[in-house]
């Protein structure tokens, strides 16, 4: 049997060179292997006719074999359809049309025998089916039909033709074409030990399933061997990974540390805190190289956490670094260290991009003598010309803020790999994480530190701004500092900032009494950063921004986020916005606007925000509504994530199941070298080709 990656899709019989363009471009469809893995969204029984008088507007679809009567164009311009007047015999229905009306009107013919199908809806009292799917009668046979599978396409392809109609029809080409079985990607003993259907059934049922039964048993074989290869995958690099990199042993815990928790531990650690701590000395003296996620809602004493790991690194002789994003972040972070450690006599320096001259020399020289003994900085540090006596331990705030690469030039500045924290105030879902960061030690900091009060959630429809205003007049009387939020989309950004700009007007009309900073991520810089500094200080009441406010500002005054058009965020932004205030011991709020038009997923998303606090649950709810969307942002180790029918958090079960499996075979055959692992050894090359990011190659 012929190589399914290498036969291109533009030999297969319907398709040829203009179309395949169409499904390179659209779908990243290349070879016959990637159509066979374009799996539909949805299934329609199709197996069934029904008559007109058998309808109503409430049913989802329907099948009609009947004629058109008539053809009638109404409305003009952007409002002009065509409707076509179809009838089975026992009643009369409209099919209508908003575009392709010319094409359409050359297409089909009246008094000749059609099976139409779509949904029907009422509208001025006429059942009407929108865009139906319409095929000759004498080309459509109910036996065949069954369940019938539909697959995503986007509108230009819609425009060239290339519905879901006609990739099924594809599908089916590709099928006749194929004689024989698919060969397994699977051992016999992973099949066997899981009840798995083989894959050429699954392939063949997930596309034109015999029956409902069938279909379940083939997404559940596609699922479980997507999730086994992520999972291998992540397994075999992590291994690797710690074979290659020895860690530096940090033995004791010194007069640094202690000198610090008896003295200037500013308030009691919480237990969760506790727990990482003993979890980060566990890995600093185990001889492996720690690689560690800190994951922990805002405001959960993550940097202390941090600043006591790098004390660990200092009793034993070594320096240590901590990265952010932003100079006003790494600012902010210098100075909570500075405090913390008043009096101990560690010195403490800040490397950012304006760090120039006399200043910029004194703090590369104390790097090498070893007198710096923690740089905290922005990508300032990843300079060539940034070196360090003796770096033992590196902590990366807001880790999704920096590519692999970067992360990984910091390891090249000690001859012997340092360790690795990164710190998120992005809660990922257990099973997430699973996935993501398979080859990381996850941490979670699940409790806030005393004292703290829980942010209040109010939900408010814009057309109650006066009750809104007056709400913030008394929290600035009463000496607060508010923030407003605006959206910022990419695809509608000058829009945006248009609404941002009119928004800035209208609040420092609405407010003349009081200072208005303005922040949006078209500005320089240094005029963000110099904005964001007089908000800090208390020079301005308010601050109008879109999301560049998201990371890591502290301002223990700040009471009140007003959230405008929070439909238009996903859950884990608006947590992560909602996680800019309640950093004092004041009462903090935090005010969703949005019109009264809202869908039932975005009025079930704003009502979780309402009911919790907690981040993981939020993160949980967020991949159940959105999916698990782009992750290539968060992802640590290179390891491939292009699920193309499992989804996380809905199969965490299945998830963890296929983990099992891949521990198993691991453990047994670590190099997969058996010969009944030779397709798990063949299709994981394949899975993270071009993939991986080897660590070692970056000078």
């Amino acid at each position: 049997m012929f190589d399914l990656t290498t036969r291109d899709i533009k030999y297969l019989q319907g398709v040829g060179p203009q179309r395949a363009t169409m499904l390179n471009k659209e779908l990243n469809v290349f070879s016959l292997h990637d159509l066979l893995y374009y799996f539909p969204y949805k299934y329609v029984d199709r197996s069934r006719l029904y008559y007109i008088h058998e309808i109503d507007g409430n049913m989802p679809y329907i099948q009609l074999k009947g004629q058109i009567l008539s053809f009638e164009t109404i409305g003009e311009g952007r409002q002009r359809r065509l409707v076509a007047h179809f009838s089975d015999g026992t009643g009369v229905i409209d099919l209508v049309w908003f575009q392709g009306i010319k094409y359409l009107m050359g297409r089909y013919k009246a008094h000749e025998d059609y099976i139409i199908f779509g949904k029907p809806t009422v509208f001025n009292g006429r059942i009407n089916v929108a865009h139906p799917d319409i095929d000759p009668a004498r080309d459509l046979t109910l036996s065949s039909m069954g369940l019938q599978p539909y697959y995503n396409t986007t509108e230009k392809m819609k425009r060239a033709g290339l519905n879901s109609h006609a990739i099924e029809k594809l599908m089916n080409n590709a099928f006749a074409l194929l004689q024989g079985t698919f060969p397994e990607t699977l051992s016999p003993k992973v099949v066997e030990e899981n009840h798995l259907m083989s894959l050429d059934e699954a392939l063949r049922n997930i596309h034109f399933p015999q029956n409902p039964e069938k279909l379940r048993r083939a997404q559940y074989r596609l699922k479980f061997e997507e999730l086994f290869y992520v999972q291998l995958n992540i397994l075999r690099y992590a291994k690797d990974r710690q074979r290659k990199y020895r860690g530096l042993v940090f033995e004791r815990v010194g007069e640094v540390f202690n000198t610090f928790y008896s003295q200037n531990l500013p308030f009691q650690l919480t237990g969760a805190q506790k727990r990482v701590i003993k979890e980060i000395r566990k890995d600093m003296g185990s001889g492996r190289q720690m690689n560690r996620l800190l994951q922990g809602d805002v405001g959960s004493g993550k940097t202390l956490v941090a600043l006591m790991s790098m004390l660990i690194a200092l009793d034993n002789g070594y320096q240590a670094c901590m990265m952010a994003p932003t100079e006003i972040l790494a600012a902010q972070h210098y100075e909570t260290i500075q405090q913390l450690l008043f009096g101990m006599g560690v010195r403490v320096e800040l490397l950012m991009g304006s760090v120039k001259g006399k200043k910029r020399e004194e703090i590369l020289k104390g790097l090498l003598t070893g007198e710096v003994q923690i740089l905290i900085g922005t990508h300032a540090v990843l300079e060539d010309t940034v070196n360090f006596s003796s770096l033992g331990m590196v902590v990366i705030d807001e880790q999704h803020r920096f590519g692999v690469a970067q992360r990984a030039k910091l390891w090249t500045k000690n001859t012997c790999p340092p360790h690795v924290l990164v710190m998120t105030a992005t809660p990922i879902p257990r099973t997430l994480a699973m996935t993501l960061y398979g080859d990381l030690d996850v941490s979670v900091i699940d409790e806030l530190p005393p004292g703290r009060k829980p942010i209040q959630t109010i939900h408010q429809f814009d057309n109650r701004r006066a009750t809104l205003y007056s709400g913030i007049r008394k929290q600035i009387g009463e000496g607060r500092q508010v923030y407003i939020v605006y959206p910022l989309i990419k695809e509608s950004e000058k829009m945006d900032i248009k609404n941002l700009e009119e928004g800035y007007e209208h609040i420092c009309a609405e407010f003349p009494d009081c200072k208005v900073s303005k922040v949006h991520g078209q500005m320089k810089p240094a005029e963000k950063d110099a904005e964001m500094q007089r908000f800090v200080n208390g020079e301005t009441q308010i601050m109008v921004a879109t999301t560049v406010i998201e990371v890591g500002v502290n301002v223990p005054n700040a009471s009140v986020m007003v959230i405008e058009n929070a439909e238009r965020f996903g859950l884990s932004q608006l947590h992560q916005l909602r996680g800019r205030v309640g950093r004092g011991a004041d009462q903090s709020y935090c005010i969703l606007v949005t019109s009264y038009k809202l869908s039932e997923e975005t009025r079930k998303r704003l009502e979780i925000m309402v009911q919790t606090n907690d981040g993981f649950e939020i993160a949980e709810a967020d991949l159940k509504l959105r999916g698990p969307g782009d992750l290539e942002g968060t992802q640590q180790s290179g390891v491939a994530f292009d699920l193309k029918i499992a989804n996380p958090t809905l199969d965490a079960d299945l998830l963890q199941t296929a983990r099992e499996a891949a521990i198993r075979i691991l453990a047994t055959d670590p190099q997969l070298q058996k010969a009944e692992n030779q397709p798990l050894r063949t299709l994981r090359e394949r899975h993270s080709a071009g993939q991986r990011f080897d660590f070692s190659m970056i000078s």
